[in-house]
C-alpha cells in the first residue's frame, strides 16, 4: 500500500504581471499556474483546491470566521517498513514475535492492541443517588407554601 504525505498551501489571491498577460483573469490564472508548477517541481502532486473556515481574532476579545482558499498536494512517502493492519498483527504467532533477532535486522514496531469489549463498558455507579434534604431557607413548592401569607403587624 502506498503511503502519502500531504502539504496544504494558501492559494494565490492576486494575479502576477507578466509580459503578454494583460487581463486580470489571465494574470490570476498565471499566478495559480506558477504555484502549481513550483510545487510539482518539488515532487508534489496537485490534489484539489478547498475553501475552509479560519477563526481569527477580531479586536481585543472578539473573533470572526474568514474563509480561506488553499491548495492540497501530496507525494508518496519513501518506501519503508509497512505497517500491518491490527487484524493481521493479532493473527501472527507469538513465537515469530519473540524469535531472536539477527545482527543485520532491526526490530519492527508493532501496534498495541486496543481495549477489549469488557474494558469498553461504562463502569457501574459507585453508590445509589443521595436524596439530600432541601437547603435551609429554600422555598418549597408544596400546597402549604402556595397559599398567601397573612400580614404581620
Amino acid at each position: 500500500m502506498i503511503r502519502y504525505e500531504y502539504k496544504v498551501v494558501p492559494a494565490p489571491e492576486k494575479g502576477i504581471k507578466a509580459k503578454g498577460v494583460k487581463t486580470a483573469p489571465a494574470r490570476f490564472a498565471l499566478s495559480v499556474e506558477q504555484a502549481l508548477n513550483q510545487m510539482a517541481a518539488e515532487g508534489w502532486e496537485y490534489q484539489r483546491a478547498e475553501l475552509l473556515p479560519s477563526e481569527e481574532r477580531s479586536g481585543l476579545t472578539g473573533s470572526t470566521t474568514n474563509w480561506r482558499n488553499v491548495l492540497v498536494f501530496r507525494r508518496p512517502l519513501p518506501a519503508g517498513p509497512e505497517v500491518l493492519p491490527e487484524a493481521e498483527v493479532a493473527a501472527e504467532p507469538v513465537a515469530e514475535a519473540t524469535a531472536p533477532l539477527s545482527a543485520d535486522s532491526a526490530p519492527l514496531a508493532r501496534p498495541v492492541p486496543g481495549p477489549s469489549e469488557a474494558d469498553r463498558r461504562a463502569p457501574a455507579p459507585i453508590a445509589a443517588p443521595v436524596n439530600d434534604p432541601p437547603m435551609h431557607g429554600a422555598k418549597t413548592t408544596d400546597a402549604a407554601s402556595t397559599e398567601p401569607e397573612a400580614e404581620k403587624d
